[in-house]
């Protein structure tokens, strides 16, 4: 299959031409047709694998076929968790439709907001925004979304993780009935689906992949390590293994602000990214580690949404996070665009029941190995017998479940 078979208009054709989009990944072929036929979309995709432009084409494409305006009002809107992510979804969006009339802006928080007013004054056809700051500008009638036909939730499940459903709810609102949603999110649940019901009309459910797993370019590898070997063993493997640049996850501000402090002792250029940076300051870190300025970069999970490095070859969890579809997140950073990539976990016996609940959500099992010259302790480790039946492993989750709903 190739764009052209896709029936999208010729200029926009012509610009994913120059940007060397030679055929659409399987989310593009699945989605970008039923877009364009007009029907609400609940699309499963990783990241990495082109979903930008899987909702993007079709949607420009729409637009184009409408009589240009002097000063448009916003027709299309798309939700985005994170600022990072917001500036990623834009630039691409912005190289689709150069040569074309479509006015484009981008609302997120942390900047300031004249900059943003004055943009959306002079009109625009497409909107890209946190929801937040939008809200900021409709409280102030700076825009209305009256005029609104297309609207897109990117990375739909990391948006309810942050909390933003009373927001959600209040610009949908605000919103005609009458439009065209399409939903994407890496990871699917119980509370997203509840919420598609709400938003979607007969909506085409689309996945490319066994739903909540890991891109199958990614290798994941697990090394059981003491907690207080875990800087040493990740300046080992930057030292020692071909692993020129790595993102590296931590829980807290706080825990990549000292992992990052421990990396530089070791004399690795590295630097923490996290939301107590302003958007400048982060931008420029963001700048400088697509360049290969610094080595490593110490993220928490919020703030790596959005870091789009095709080159990205290593991925390093510090430990695993508490929300175990932040796992799928965190590795799709590498392996992106058909590239390998590889994923490693230091597990320490404080991950133990992480991983069970991590190995309920991926269906697998998730050896780990030890690391020569970092092998830990193991009078550290409980002996936890983890158990191969995935009934027995749901039923604990369960029994987590329960025991933390009744802590609230």
């Amino acid at each position: 299959m190739t764009f052209s078979s896709l029936m999208l208009n010729q200029q926009l054709l012509d610009n994913i031409n120059q940007l060397g989009y030679q055929s659409p990944t399987p989310i593009q072929a699945q989605t970008i047709p039923e877009i364009l036929a007009h029907h609400d979309v609940m699309a499963g995709a990783q990241t990495g694998t082109g979903k930008t432009a899987a909702f993007s084409l079709p949607i420009l494409h729409h637009l184009l076929e409408q009589a240009p305006q002097d000063k448009p009002q916003p027709q299309a809107l798309i939700l985005v968790p994170t600022r990072e992510l917001a500036e990623q979804v834009h630039a691409n969006i912005a190289s689709y439709c150069v040569n074309t009339p479509i006015k484009t802006a981008m609302v997120y928080g942390g900047v300031s907001i004249s900059a943003q007013v004055t943009r959306l004054k002079t009109g625009v056809d497409l909107i890209v925004a946190t929801p937040g700051r939008l809200l900021d500008h409709l409280r102030h009638r700076v825009i209305n979304l009256k005029h609104v036909q297309y609207l897109v939730f990117d990375e739909a499940d990391r948006m309810l993780d942050m909390g933003f459903m009373d927001e959600i709810k209040a610009i949908l609102k605000l919103l005609p009935k009458a439009r065209q949603t399409l939903l994407f999110s890496a990871t699917f649940n119980d509370t997203l689906f509840n919420l598609s019901k709400r938003l979607l009309n007969q909506p085409k459910l689309i996945e490319v992949d066994q739903r909540n797993t890991a891109a199958a370019d990614i290798e994941q590898l697990f090394y059981a390590v003491d907690t207080n070997k875990k800087s040493a063993l990740i300046a080992h493997l930057i030292k020692h293994k071909p692993i020129e640049q790595t993102l590296i996850f931590s829980r807290t501000k706080q825990g990549a602000d000292e992992i990052a402090k421990q990396l530089q002792q070791a004399q690795i250029n590295a630097k923490a990214f996290h939301s107590d940076y302003s958007q400048a300051v982060r931008a420029s870190l963001l700048d400088e580690f697509k360049q290969g300025k610094i080595q490593a970069l110490v993220a928490t999970d919020v703030a790596a949404r959005g870091i789009d490095i095709k080159a990205l070859n290593y991925v390093i969890n510090y430990e695993l996070p508490f929300v175990c579809e932040d796992y799928i997140h965190r590795i799709g950073r590498t392996g992106r665009a058909g590239n390998k990539g590889t994923a490693i976990t230091l597990f320490s016996n404080d991950d133990a029941r992480l991983l069970e609940s991590l190995e309920v959500l991926l269906d697998k099992r998730l050896p780990q190995q030890w690391y020569p010259g970092f092998e830990p302790d193991l009078s550290l480790f409980e002996e936890t017998p983890r158990r191969n039946k995935k009934g027995a492993q749901k039923q604990r989750a369960r029994q987590r479940a329960l025991q933390a709903s009744k802590r609230k």
